[in-house]
């Protein structure tokens, strides 16, 4: 696998929220993207690797396919694991970790077959193994195939690098990211979040309205790979401008303490001129001047707050509020409890699929435009 050839890259999401991700990869001009459980597929060279961990706001790793061959039993896997290029993408220097997985294959033993692999690594290109390496190597033999491939994030791509504060239960920003866009957001109105906690739909859709990249305060694994070109990466992240923005993004907690998280989350990630952070409670969330835009939310629900009378009328105050103050104004809300996003009295549209966040399955439910 050569600098320039295409091979497979795999955006991993949480399950539910595949077909958001692979609209945001089509609209960030990544070749004919499609969706699997699990994530995104597209193809292309390590520039494009480089680039989907700088631009992709949804996926919260990428990995890249190295290569795959049969196998049917260890002394198999073991004469091919030595033969294989690793020297193409692996560098000697860099600690790695090996995670196996078998799935219907006579290869059935994972740790049996990952120290095969290990030990091909360290006798054919001097590597070290290191259980609590950044450096992943994750190996799949599912149906006698085995699939070789390269975690070229390493954290994962929801710590953006400049969000240090973060309150109870947050919301990942990969996966704010994706709720926006699913509920329609672009960058081009304003949004509310009434219960910010840390600010994280607030920080994204500003960030999304100026044309930040999400991956530009950071660093990832694929800069300790063989195949890594310092330069083409300094231009690639420093090539971005600033888009003109005239809208403002807003957001209100209750909690004194999360409006001191979220203003300096803000100055971190360089969007405090676009924000606004305020104390106040649901039911005295004001409408700011200007055009109509989103009012998004994720509320606390039941399993993250024992008192379900406080819930309900809390989700009765916001649907209120909403209703008498926000006409022209959509609104989401994500919760795990049906009955509880009922209780706002909203006119909630068709719902999103499931999604798996905190151990919870969680939705959207988000309305047209209020009259």
């Amino acid at each position: 696998m050569t600098q320039t050839d295409p091979f497979e890259i795999f955006f991993a999401v949480p399950p539910g929220l595949e077909t958001a991700l692979c609209d945001e990869a089509r609209d960030k001009g990544f070749a004919a993207p499609q969706a699997v459980p699990g994530g995104v597929v597209t193809r292309g060279d390590w520039s494009e690797v480089w680039r989907a961990n700088l631009v992709m706001r949804g996926a919260s790793r990428v990995l890249v396919r190295i290569g795959s061959f049969r196998v049917f039993h260890l002394a198999q896997l073991d004469k091919r694991a030595r033969k294989f290029p690793w020297a193409d993408t692996l560098r000697p220097d860099v600690p790695l970790r090996v995670d196996v997985t078998c799935r219907r294959s006579k290869v059935y033993h994972a740790k049996a077959a990952a120290e095969r692999i290990e030990r091909a690594l360290i006798e054919e290109l001097g590597a070290t193994i290191d259980p609590k390496a950044a450096m992943c190597l994750k190996i799949r033999i599912e149906d006698d195939l085995c699939t070789i491939s390269i975690d070229t994030s390493g954290e994962s791509l929801h710590k953006r690098g400049h969000k240090e504060a973060v309150g109870k239960a947050p919301m990942r920003e990969t996966m704010a990211a994706l709720f926006l866009r699913q509920a329609g957001y672009t960058g081009q109105e304003p949004v509310i979040d009434p219960m910010c906690g840390s600010g994280t739909f607030v920080l994204e859709a500003a960030e999304i309205a100026v044309g930040l990249n999400p991956g530009r305060s950071r660093a990832f694994a694929f800069e300790k790979l063989a195949s890594f070109d310092r330069q083409v990466w300094d231009q690639m992240r420093d090539a971005a401008p600033l888009s003109p923005c005239e809208h403002r993004f807003y957001g209100s907690d209750r909690n004194p303490g999360a409006i001191e998280m979220s203003q300096a989350n803000a100055g971190r990630a360089g969007v405090s001129q676009w924000t606004e952070f305020h104390h106040r409670a649901v039911s005295d969330l004001v409408r700011p001047e200007g055009p109509a835009g989103l009012v998004i939310a994720n509320p606390p629900y039941g399993a993250r707050i024992g008192n379900k009378k406080l819930l309900y009328a809390l989700y009765g105050a916001f649907g209120q509020t909403l209703k008498e103050r926000f006409s022209g104004w959509r609104a989401a809300i994500i919760t795990s409890d049906t009955g509880l996003a009922r209780a706002t009295g909203l006119p909630f549209l068709p719902l999103e699929q499931p999604v798996a966040h905190g151990g919870l399955k969680v939705r959207l439910f988000q309305t047209p435009r209020l009259r």
